[in-house]
């Protein structure tokens, strides 16, 4: 049986402003919304603080440079929500971005052809991930670790550790630079993945199935659930959205190196893990993620303008992994006992209701 690195609860109990009263709806509403009112209270502040930061500058500065972290952090996601960890959010975009680059500069193929074949050699890569934890039953950590080991030193043999320049297609560039009405487009590119994730994760019996995987495996087995195919899935589904950040990233800098990887991991995992404490807490959920991304951008940006120096934004990122991990705990310790305190205040509610035997008095 496969092991779960990350619990992912499949149902959640909402509490009622008639049924348990406004203390408990009120600290509901709190820990479902704190994040995003903290994101608010963020752009207020720094606002007030250093007025250039209310700038469309800021803003598209911020779009343009975090977009490809919020990619990369609702590619973890997924797996999270089959309740495993894929760490090749980091080490693939390495060689993805490295590839996009070689097969146009050193191999002479067009930008369209280098596209399809990172993609496509990235869902093989996800499918490889996939068979190793769901099939070779090795923990995800473990697993994603080593492969993603391997990756980096391949990504490095094939640059020969030297960087990858040449003349990329202005197409290619586009991917990245283009601006719709002023908005960078990796911004469209992160709420059209949002959305579809959305939609797929929340409203379909294919979103149902992979929370029932990531909160009990084997009672969802059990339920005829195939747990391979849906873990499988999801690392093939990561690893196509790490290829295509690796892309951008490739279109952005137009230099392929293998020190880039680190820089987005850390930051990407702290948003998926910070993503579990909002909106859903206790639960992976794409918008969570996204306004875990938010907070971060914001926060960074805030003390970058403060003139913070260059060790502050890996503190940042180091700190808040750790908080987030904190609090998605706790969430998913309360979600537990307010599920079971509901649980037992039904079962007392329907033992009252229920007809008493007529007792026999007679002698």
């Amino acid at each position: 049986m496969s092991k779960t690195s990350v619990k992912s609860t499949a149902l959640e109990q909402r509490v009622s402003l008639r049924q348990h009263g406004g203390g408990p709806w009120s600290m509901q509403i709190l820990t479902r919304y704190g994040l995003l009112l903290l994101c608010i209270a963020l752009v207020i502040f720094f606002s007030l603080a250093t007025p250039s930061f209310a700038s469309m500058l800021t803003l598209q500065a911020i779009l343009s440079s975090k977009s490809k972290i919020a990619l990369l952090a609702l590619a973890a996601t997924i797996p999270m929500i089959v309740g495993k960890i894929d760490l090749n959010v980091g080490f693939g975009i390495v060689l993805w971005h490295i590839l996009a680059i070689t097969l146009q500069v050193q191999y002479g193929f067009s930008w369209e052809f280098a596209v399809i074949a990172v993609l496509v050699l990235s869902a093989l890569y996800g499918l490889l991930n996939g068979i190793l934890v769901a099939l070779a039953d090795i923990d995800s950590f473990v697993a994603t670790l080593g492969s993603g080991t391997v990756l980096y030193a391949i990504a490095l043999w094939h640059s020969g550790g030297r960087q990858i320049v040449g003349d990329l297609p202005d197409a290619f560039t586009a991917i990245h630079h283009t601006e719709i009405a002023g908005i960078p487009i990796v911004a469209f590119y992160v709420l059209l993945v949002a959305v579809v994730l959305w939609l797929i994760t929340e409203h379909t019996p294919l979103g149902r199935c992979m929370y029932a995987v990531g909160g009990n495996p084997a009672a969802a087995r059990l339920n005829g659930i195939s747990v391979n195919r849906y873990t499988i899935g999801a690392f093939i589904a990561s690893s196509v959205l790490t290829g295509f950040s690796g892309v951008l990233i490739a279109s952005e800098q137009g230099v392929g190196q293998a020190s880039v990887g680190m820089d987005y991991l850390l930051p990407a995992l702290v948003g998926a893990f910070l993503g579990s404490t909002t909106i859903r807490p206790g639960r992976v959920n794409v918008w969570g993620t996204v306004v875990g991304i938010s907070v971060l951008a914001i926060g960074i940006a805030g003390i970058q303008q403060f003139g913070g120096d260059f060790w502050v934004e890996p503190l940042f990122n180091g700190v808040t992994l750790l908080l987030s991990i904190t609090l998605a705990g706790y969430a998913q310790r309360r979600r537990l006992l307010n599920q079971k305190a509901v649980q037992r205040s039904q079962a007392v509610l329907k033992k009252e209701s229920s007809p008493t035997p007529e007792t026999d008095l007679r002698p």
